[in-house]
């Protein structure tokens, strides 16, 4: 094997084209790249700001500044055993993270659980977003049912255990059945560098907390309602069409129909749609960037 196609040359060059900053003691990380308008990328679960690696320079390309952060306990950024993994914690930080890295204001790219919180992060700052596009996510976390491949890690010995067999192998076939439709373009250490920055420094200790701390309050649920009705900017969805789980005729129809939207714009991808059809998610981010100038002008 190539030496620098490896998954940890490919993890080194990721964490080498970002950068390293601090929030209240924890040590965080972003891809940062390109000036103008800045997009904002959150990320979901079991992924990281390296979904975003190839969405980011494309933005940067375009004369947009890209911006990708790691949520602690995730990627790159530090994995404190007595952080609050919440979604509301996490909108708190994604908050903070972007006023650390001077983005006064922002066009939103969420995805996944980077979606509630997301929307708790718009909806609390509601003067700093230009924007939102929503990629395959759920809105309505009352009615929220986990996809199969999720509930096992809600359990404390359970989810330890289904956490012990994701390695390469394993890894690389739900990647194919859930994530794209076609990953002969994707180099498979690419794919497996996603597994192996969730499992580095903890095990992936941190991801399990994440993921038995899900809020499906109503409270939080008309939070994330607040973020897409009666907003000043635009909102839109652009979805994997064949995602197995966040499918686009129940999430995709609840986003749609709880953001007033006219249409959701289909990709032939699956869940992880950044992968396949970056350059068409960065296309909707343009529109959706101009129509945001349209409406508030700046």
């Amino acid at each position: 094997m190539n030496e620098k196609n490896s998954v940890e040359a490919i993890i080194e060059k990721h964490e080498a084209s970002g950068k390293y900053f601090d929030i209240n003691g924890i040590k965080c990380f972003a891809l940062d790249q390109g000036s103008g308008e800045a997009v904002l990328c959150l990320h979901g679960v079991p992924t990281s700001s390296f979904l975003y690696r190839k969405i980011v320079p494309a933005l940067a390309e375009k004369g947009y500044r890209g911006v990708a952060i790691d949520f602690p306990g995730l990627g790159f950024s530090d994995r404190p055993e007595n952080f609050d993994y919440s979604f509301s914690s996490f909108a708190k930080f994604g908050a903070e993270a972007a006023k650390n890295l001077g983005l006064d204001k922002y066009h939103l790219l969420i995805h996944d659980v980077g979606g509630p919180v997301g929307f708790a992060l718009a909806a609390e700052n509601l003067d700093k977003v230009l924007s939102i596009t929503i990629l395959n996510t759920w809105i309505d976390g009352v009615n929220f049912i986990k996809p199969w491949p999720m509930r096992p890690f809600e359990n404390s010995v359970l989810g330890e255990i289904e956490l012990a067999t994701l390695i390469h192998t394993t890894w690389q076939i739900m990647f194919n059945k859930m994530g794209v439709n076609d990953s002969s373009g994707i180099p498979k250490n690419e794919i497996n560098a996603h597994l192996d920055i969730l499992k580095r420094d903890d095990g992936g200790d941190a991801f399990l907390k994440l993921m038995r701390n899900f809020d499906d309050s109503k409270e939080f649920r008309s939070l994330c309602y607040k973020a897409v009705q009666e907003v000043p900017y635009p909102v839109q969805a652009v979805w994997g069409a064949d995602d197995p789980f966040l499918t686009l005729d129940h999430h995709g129809q609840e986003i749609k129909k709880a953001a007033g939207l006219s249409k959701i714009h289909e990709l032939s991808s699956r869940h992880f749609l950044q992968e396949e059809k970056p350059l068409e998610i960065v296309e909707k981010l343009e529109e959706i960037i101009e129509l945001s100038k349209q409406m508030m002008p700046r």
